[in-house]
């Protein structure tokens, strides 16, 4: 049946050049999002990957599987996209009557995007190679797809393919068009860099468990409530919190707790709305104004760690819709 649909789409069948890349399309637009860390460019990606495909379908011999051979289109497209520098620039802070303390750091990967967990749950039809090292949750979590946007491309895109995917080296070797040798090394060199920046908290509760909807539960009623104090027992001593497209990071409770005091201050309060992003719980940020009316201001994303909140990032509203959030309550 592929070998027939491939013959029909080289033929110019638009069905059919469908049919045979639509089960890889979730997947491919994971793959692309793992590697830019932007869901607006794994998009723009993808659909450079399927078009690139179309048009170059006559030259498919297949030598590799259909699979394998649009992961290679995928991968290449997300380099080119890497190396062209045309990355989004960092935004100054924004919000109207806040005076955020001073920042620990400034962050290098400001172009983070959040990813709705309802597509990601899809994205998988085929489970990864035996070489892989991360599970598909793990492996879409925002700590490590913001470390992955901190290794050169060709680390970076060798890691995914070897250690999320589980491709074998020469497979892809085959799809950077380097040796063997070269994937190795890359590869080394790229799970150095990942185990420096990687945090090694506790685990995670499981997704859904009573114990994340626990945790969950006692943040959502402080954060509602504006209770400070019961808020910063929720949080690790070491809690990271950041906001892409703003540069600010803050590392550690006491100055994270003073972030959080300034956005309560001068009477603000806000109702969350709960969904799921990168697998982790999130929640739209309702800001709550004269007349009843609750604007919607940002996403908040939970990094969790045993019983504690471990990392806050915080998301701009535009983001509200992908997670088919309204812009208003």
């Amino acid at each position: 049946m592929s070998a027939e649909l491939i013959e029909r789409a080289r033929a110019g069948d638009g069905e059919a050049f469908r049919q045979l890349t639509e089960p890889h399309r979730r997947e491919l637009q994971v793959h692309c999002y793992r590697m830019l860390g932007s869901l607006q460019d794994a998009e723009d990606a993808l659909q450079d990957t399927l078009l690139a495909a179309w048009q170059g379908l006559g030259g498919y011999e297949g030598r590799a599987s259909l699979r394998t051979w649009l992961y290679r289109i995928a991968t290449n497209r997300c380099l080119n996209a890497l190396r062209s520098a045309k990355r989004r620039s960092a935004r100054e802070w924004n919000v109207p009557g806040v005076v955020p303390p001073e920042p620990s750091r400034l962050g290098e990967a400001v172009w983070l995007e959040p990813f709705p967990d309802a597509p990601a749950a899809d994205a998988a039809p085929e489970p990864p190679g035996p070489e892989a090292r991360y599970e598909q949750t793990e492996s879409l979590s925002l700590a490590f797809v913001t470390a992955l946007q901190l290794l050169p491309p060709r680390q970076l895109a060798v890691l995914v393919l070897r250690d999320v995917l589980g491709f074998h080296a020469s497979e892809v070797a085959a799809m950077l068009d380097v040796t063997v040798e070269s994937v190795t090394s890359a590869l080394k060199r790229a799970r150095a860099t990942l185990g420096r920046r990687t945090r090694t908290d506790k685990p995670a509760p499981a997704a859904g468990s009573p114990q994340e909807q626990a945790l969950v539960a006692r943040f959502v009623v402080a954060y509602e409530a504006a209770d400070l104090e019961t808020l910063v027992t929720l949080l690790t001593d070491d809690v990271f919190m950041s906001m892409p497209p703003i540069p600010f990071e803050y590392e550690g409770r006491a100055i994270v707790s003073r972030f959080v005091a300034a956005l309560f201050g001068a009477g603000r309060r806000f109702d969350l709305v709960p969904t799921r992003a990168n697998g982790q719980p999130a929640f739209g940020a309702y800001l709550r104004m004269p007349g009843g009316v609750r604007r919607g201001t940002g996403l908040i994303v939970l990094g969790l760690s045993g019983e504690r909140i471990c990392a806050l990032s915080r998301f701009e509203s535009s983001v509200l819709p992908w997670f088919g959030l309204p812009e208003q309550l």
